[in-house]
């Protein structure tokens, strides 16, 4: 493997329940069912280039049952696109990664999977030659969706993957000594009396957003999701769209809900930045974050969780040339927070007397 070698195959993710994920993700985002297995327990779903495969374990031997136990519904699998499968499990193992299973062959593909961080794993796909960019082993085709929502999904931009406090060191090594994944984007963030660091990598398709918690601060929502999911997993993943607008309208009509931002963030917004894209007013109806760097802008936005343990959970994003992750939001949220908790207290502080 070598830079640039790699691309997002699909993202493997474990559910309870695959319907209803399947129903949420197709009424919310658009993902629209295109293949089904021959067994009938996993579920191809997609839009644009975005490619979830949900599989329901149909057996207690089933290792997706063992990480719905100690996780819950979740992303267990960053499949990776290789030209040789076998030569890329191979070279990833003699660098030192953990092999799960060795190179498989069916219906002229072939498979290998090794160990990333936590439970997370990375199944190395080799497509037969001519194959449809959608077509997985083990699955028939299904006809396409008709009437289904349009949200805009163009990519997966990233995905954050969250270890607890003193692995990071050792996360990025791995991903950039086994992968050849290159480390483009680091910081340190302190907001109050909480920590976190950060660095990104990325090969080919793929980049990752590695992150943990400061142990020698005060928790924060890195530790409180670490421990919700029992340990090192993904967190969230970004789906990018060329117009944040109205993929927010599609999804919020389908029945996404975004977390909320306080009415102080786009008081203070023009002290900032100044929107380029989207007038202030747009980005406040609709609770739309926007950041810069000195390539450009983003627009993003959080999903609500609707983990059952409260932890997975969607990103839109929207780049127009800026290659960080929004991380002066982080700090632009907490001090509207600040304010508007500050509002509050003098507000009750007036009544009071």
């Amino acid at each position: 493997m070598s830079k640039d070698d790699l691309r997002l195959d699909h993202i493997g993710y474990y559910t309870a329940d695959l319907a209803a994920e399947a129903g949420r993700l197709s009424s919310g985002y658009g993902l629209e069912p295109y293949a089904r297995s021959t067994g009938g327990d996993a579920l191809a779903v997609g839009g644009g280039l975005v490619r979830l495969v949900l599989t329901q374990p149909d057996t207690a031997g089933h290792p997706g049952a063992a990480y719905l136990d100690r996780h819950g519904d979740g992303v267990a699998d960053i499949a990776l696109g290789v030209t040789d499968a076998a030569t890329a499990f191979r070279t990833a193992v003699d660098r030192g990664a953990v092999p799960v299973s060795p190179p498989t062959v069916r219906d002229g593909f072939v498979t290998a999977t090794i160990r990333g961080a936590g439970d997370l794993v990375h199944t190395f796909v080799q497509r037969p030659a001519g194959a449809d960019e959608r077509a997985l082993p083990g699955c028939t085709p299904l006809p396409p969706a008709t009437g289904a929502l349009d949200a805009g999904l163009v990519e997966v931009d990233h995905l954050a993957v969250c270890v607890p406090s003193g692995d990071l060191a050792a996360t990025v090594a791995f991903y950039r000594h086994v992968l050849d994944f290159q480390l483009i984007f680091a910081e340190s963030i302190t907001i109050g009396d909480q920590a976190m660091r950060t660095e990104v990598v990325k090969n080919g398709s793929v980049t990752l957003t590695l992150i943990e918690p400061d142990a020698a601060r005060e928790p924060g929502h890195i530790d409180e999701f670490l421990a919700a999911h029992g340990g090192a997993g993904v967190q969230h993943l970004a789906m990018s769209t060329v117009d944040i607008t109205a993929a927010v309208d599609a999804a919020g009509g389908g029945g996404v809900e975004f977390l909320p931002t306080p009415g102080t963030y786009y008081d203070l917004l023009a002290e900032r930045l100044r929107p380029v894209k989207y007038p202030p007013h747009e980005l406040r109806r609709r609770n739309i974050l926007v950041d810069e760097d000195h390539d450009g802008q983003l627009y993003q936005i959080f999903a609500r969780s609707a983990h059952p343990r409260g932890t997975f959970f969607f990103e839109l994003i929207e780049r127009l040339g800026a290659r960080s992750f929004g991380s002066g939001n982080i700090a632009a949220l907490y001090q509207a927070v600040e304010l508007q908790r500050a509002h509050h207290r003098d507000t009750r502080t007036e009544a009071a007397a």
